[in-house]
This record gives structure tokens, C-alpha cells and sequence, in this order.
């Protein structure tokens, strides 16, 4: 039998990559006759374009930058030398997992190192960025990374406004624009489709797991509003809000205004780059996973699509996932991991010990 290993990263605990390998492990011990290939897949979440870029093979750089609160962090993106495109996640600099509970504050926290980094991808040469979105610390309308890259925020007497301060830019009155702002293009990665503003939108959705209290929504909306506001008549475009712009606190809503900006779904794009649907075609069941398959799953990460595309091709597919929903997912077989407790000490070990259990107990092929 030939099986297709091609998880998702389980998040906060095992890579895409390191669950593929623990999953061929488990498998080859019971079926050693089985033909395993292991495809790790992302959507636009943490870690999404460091995969692309091992998947291209492609030549790594490393720089210090800084993190979500100012502070020095060792960062790096892949480069394509020959289509000048760097791959970039916004987690790698500017990530929510660096932060601790109390250190997550969106009116202080900025995607200013990003942009630094985007700034050294335009020094190596780089015409377009693909940014991951995913694992994002911020809802800064991605103003850190426009900062970074030349567009300076001033206040009403004309002094720059310092990035990681307190409520910036709520205190800006103008914005000056460099000469030396990059000719650059991005390309926007994201596994939600939420707009901006709305119910659904970045605040309400997301403002929570980014350290916003309930209380302050109100508040912080009308902050982003005063924003882009700004921002629109510096750049002599009108807003108007659209499905990607709530992803990783607005990063790609605040580039339009300066930069072309394409928005993909974070699954499509890398099952086409990396060309998945060439690997399902040749397998006779696969298997994928992610940490909690839940009410989300359905709308752009990469488990569901994979299960799509597979179903298209009449693919037997299994997952591996905790969340009572992942029953229902419309998967031929699902092995259930526990919940786990993520302020225990050594989570990964603990999450590579309990998906090595579910495999023995519950596996078929």
C-alpha cells in the first residue's frame, strides 16, 4: 500500500515535518511493507514559508531583528535568487509564540522586525515577498512593517513616532515617505478569510488569543479606524475592507496602500508550489493531522483541503487530530489525540508521547 504522510504543523508543539517523521516511524512498525512518503503541508499558518523554502531547496539567511515587543530575536526567510522572491513568516520575527500571557498587549506590540527583515530581503535583491501570515502577535494594519520599510509616522510636531510605544501610532498626524522606500510586491499568505471590520473581523476573532481584553474592542476599532484613515489620505486611496485583510491584525490591509498586494489562500498556493495533488494521485490512503481539527479547519487550512482534493481523486484519508469536530470532518478514519495542557512543562515531549500512543492504539491501514 502506498501512504501519503502529509500532516499540518501541530501547533505550539510538533512541526509539520516532525510529525510526518513520527507518523512514518509508527507506521513502518506495524505494516513494514507499507510505501510511505511523507509531503508535510502548510496553509499560511506559523512556519508556512520555512517550509516552502525547504521545499524549494532554497538558500537560507539569518539576521537579528526584533520581536513583537522590540527586543533582539534571530530571524530568517528562504531567497530565490533567480525570481528575486523571498519567503518570509511574519511568526518568525514577530510571532505570538515568543510572547508570554502577560507580554501580549496589540497596543503595544508591532511587525516592525519583519519589515526590518523585509528591508534586508530588498538589500540581497528581492522584488516580491511571500509573507506567511499565520502566528502573528500584532493588529497593528502591519504599520511596523510599513515603518520599517520608509514610510516614517510623525506627530503634530513633526517628531517620528517611536515603534513599541504605547497606543502608536494613535498619536500621528502625518506620515512622510522616504525615498528609498523598496520597489516591492508582496504576496500575502493567510488560513483565514476574515475581513478587517465586522463580527467576524480581526478584533472579536482574534483580539483575544493577542492579549485584547473584551472590554477594549471597542476602543482598539476605532484606534485602527483613526489609522487608516490616516494612512488612506497619505496614500490618496479610499479603504475598503476585503476577505485575507483580518489575517495576522491587518499586515496585508495596511501594505495595499503602498505596495501591490495579492492575498491567497495559504493551502492552494502551497499545494500547488510544492505539487500535491501529483502525490495524492499516486497514494492509496492518506494520512494528515493538525492539532485540534475544530469549526476553522473548514475554511482554508490545509487539512480540510487536503481532504477535498483527496475526495476529488476518490482517496481514501485518515486524520489525526484532537476536537470532537474532527468526527464530522467527512474523513475516512480519525484517531483522536487527548487535549493537552499547554502550561506543562516540556509540552513537546508530552504531545510526541501521546500522538506515538494514538498511533499504536488506533492506526489501521
Amino acid at each position: 500500500m502506498n501512504v501519503l504522510i502529509a500532516p499540518n504543523a501541530f501547533k505550539g508543539t510538533l512541526s509539520a515535518s516532525e510529525a510526518g517523521s513520527i507518523i512514518e516511524q509508527e507506521i513502518l512498525k506495524k505494516y513494514p511493507k507499507a510505501n510511505t512518503t511523507i509531503h508535510p503541508i502548510a496553509d499560511g499558518g506559523d512556519g508556512t514559508c520555512q517550509l516552502l523554502s525547504q521545499y524549494l531547496q532554497l538558500p537560507t539567511y539569518s539576521f537579528w531583528t526584533l520581536d513583537a515587543l522590540g527586543r533582539p530575536v534571530f530571524s530568517s526567510f528562504g531567497f530565490d535568487q533567480k525570481t528575486k522572491t523571498a519567503y518570509l513568516d511574519v511568526s518568525s520575527a514577530s510571532g505570538l509564540g515568543s510572547l508570554r500571557d502577560y507580554e501580549q498587549d496589540p497596543w503595544i506590540t508591532s511587525s516592525y522586525g519583519t519589515g526590518l527583515m523585509v528591508g534586508k530581503a530588498t538589500d540581497l535583491g528581492a522584488e516580491e515577498i511571500v509573507l506567511g501570515l499565520g502566528g502573528s502577535a500584532t493588529i497593528d494594519l502591519g504599520i511596523g512593517i510599513l515603518h520599517a520599510l520608509g514610510c516614517i509616522f510623525l506627530d503634530h510636531n513633526g517628531r517620528e513616532l517611536v515603534p513599541f510605544s504605547k497606543q502608536f501610532p494613535s498619536k500621528a498626524s502625518f506620515i512622510q515617505l522616504s525615498p528609498t522606500k523598496p520597489k516591492i510586491k508582496f504576496t500575502c499568505l493567510c488560513d483565514v478569510n476574515n475581513s478587517f471590520f465586522g463580527s467576524e473581523g480581526a478584533i472579536p476573532v482574534f483580539g483575544l488569543q493577542k492579549g485584547l481584553k473584551e472590554e477594549e474592542f471597542e476602543a482598539f476599532e476605532t484606534h485602527c479606524q483613526k489609522s487608516i484613515e490616516l494612512i488612506g489620505k497619505k496614500a490618496g486611496k479610499e479603504f475598503k475592507d476585503q476577505e485575507g485583510f483580518g489575517a495576522a491584525g491587518g499586515i496585508a490591509l495596511g501594505l495595499s496602500f503602498f505596495f501591490p498586494v495579492q492575498i491567497h489562500f495559504g493551502s492552494a498556493y502551497f499545494f500547488e508550489l510544492t505539487q500535491l495533488e501529483k502525490a495524492i494521485q499516486q497514494a492509496d490512503l492518506i494520512i494528515t493531522g493538525e492539532g485540534k481539527f475544530d469549526t476553522q479547519s473548514s475554511g482554508g487550512k490545509a487539512c480540510y483541503e487536503l481532504l477535498k482534493l483527496a475526495k476529488t481523486h476518490g482517496k481514501k484519508t485518515c486524520l489525526i487530530s484532537s476536537g470532537k469536530e474532527a468526527l464530522d470532518g467527512g474523513f475516512d478514519q480519525v484517531i483522536i489525540l487527548p487535549d493537552l495542557d499547554f502550561s506543562q512543562p516540556e509540552i513537546k515531549k508530552i504531545a510526541r508521547k501521546k500522538l506515538i500512543q494514538a498511533l499504536e492504539n488506533q492506526l489501521i491501514i
